[in-house]
């Protein structure tokens, strides 16, 4: 019974994602004839098979992206909506370059060192966010909204104070000594590119945050408040320590969102590293239900729109932006999905109460004496 209920409740899972892309697929399709673009080839370039180069592409991106969605996923297991990982992974890494940039430590110290300026960067900055809704009851989706604007440009104003006199237009920090790159993994074969080093990072944040999450009391006051706030404080939680808490948790894992870009690819902080990541993460915690599997499948997906897209414009014709529009329609999908499984699910539990009930009164009537 236990088995087949899981099962179930498996099944049900899998429903909302699967159902938001058939959704996303024939939206896409319509604006695509609306447009009177070529459905047929677009379809055929995004989910063809990728190369081996491509695949590397997918991986790296996924590794980063998977990063930017746990941090999301934790406040919203709070019921906490951190919109500033954009602007804490954008403090965090700059912070981090510029640090590790000094080379004042020896190779792998000196890229621990990077690591933990980046965390430290990111959680403080998402703990001024903590601070005004504990304090002040300032909403964090204004204040983190607010604060990414504020890291744009400080960073930028920052980084032409620190940057070396080259007389380039690409403006950076001090490049990492040698030491300090994080090599690659040749995980794919056939291509000279490589996996980013630091995709252990990635694994180990997924595997901290299924822990914490689900054997912890950390964790489970965390989702008890995220669930009812009220029940939470009942039960003895201190909400307000708990949401300073998630939010600090939220941008520590922020501000580890550049570092296999940082130790792995750019190894420099400037005005070409990769923005954006903070609000992917949005979409793909959501798509992926905060869990940390759900995530590595959602990343990968992301990634792989992103990268499958690149060839659109010589393949078909049509703009790569089009992937926005099907990453846009996944995400208000996914959201209207698990709205409707979620209704149905509840249904279905109702209905087997009932019946658990009504087989319960008859078996006590059948016993009871003439």
């Amino acid at each position: 019974m236990t088995s087949r209920f899981d099962l179930r409740r498996m099944g049900m899972a899998l429903s909302a994602p699967v159902l938001a892309i058939i959704v996303a697929v024939l939206v896409t399709s319509a604006i695509l004839v609306a447009a009177g673009d070529p459905v047929g080839e677009v379809w055929g370039t995004i989910l063809s098979v990728p190369r081996p180069r491509v695949v590397v592409a997918i991986i790296n991106a996924a590794i980063v992206y998977y990063i930017s969605a746990v941090a999301v996923a934790i406040g919203f297991r709070m019921n906490l909506f951190n919109i500033g990982v954009d602007g804490q992974y954008r403090i965090a890494a700059f912070a981090a370059a510029v640090v590790a940039g000094e080379g004042w430590l020896p190779g792998p110290l000196n890229i621990l060192l990077g690591l933990v300026v980046a965390m430290l960067a990111g959680g403080l900055w998402a703990g001024i966010a903590g601070l005004l809704k504990v304090y002040r009851g300032v909403s964090e989706v204004i204040s983190t909204i607010m604060l990414n604007a504020i890291a744009t440009v400080l960073v930028a104003f920052l980084l032409r104070k620190v940057a070396p006199q080259t007389g380039s237009n690409i403006v950076s920090t001090k490049p990492l000594p040698e030491s300090s790159h994080v090599s690659g993994l040749p995980l794919i074969p056939g291509v000279s590119r490589e996996v980013y080093g630091l995709i252990i990072l990635a694994v180990l944040i997924g595997v901290v945050y299924w822990f914490i999450l689900g054997k912890t009391r950390f964790g489970f006051d965390l989702r008890a408040t995220g669930r009812s706030e009220s029940a939470a404080v009942a039960s003895g939680v201190k909400v307000k320590r708990m949401v300073l808490m998630s939010m600090i948790l939220s941008g520590v894992v922020a501000g580890l969102v550049g570092m296999p870009l940082l130790f792995g690819q750019d190894y420099a902080y400037g005005t070409t590293f990769q923005p954006g990541l903070g609000f992917a993460g949005i979409a793909i915690a959501l798509l992926g239900r905060n869990h940390p599997v759900g995530i590595v499948f959602a990343a990968f997906l992301w990634a792989f729109l992103d990268q499958q897209s690149n060839a659109l414009q010589i393949t078909a014709g049509v703009s790569d932006r089009l992937v926005l529009i099907i990453q846009g329609v996944i995400v208000l999908s996914v959201v209207i999905a698990y709205e409707v499984i979620r209704r149905l699910n509840v249904r279905i539990e109702q209905r087997r109460v009932a019946q658990a009930l009504a087989t319960q009164a008859a078996d006590v009537k059948e016993g009871a004496p003439a």
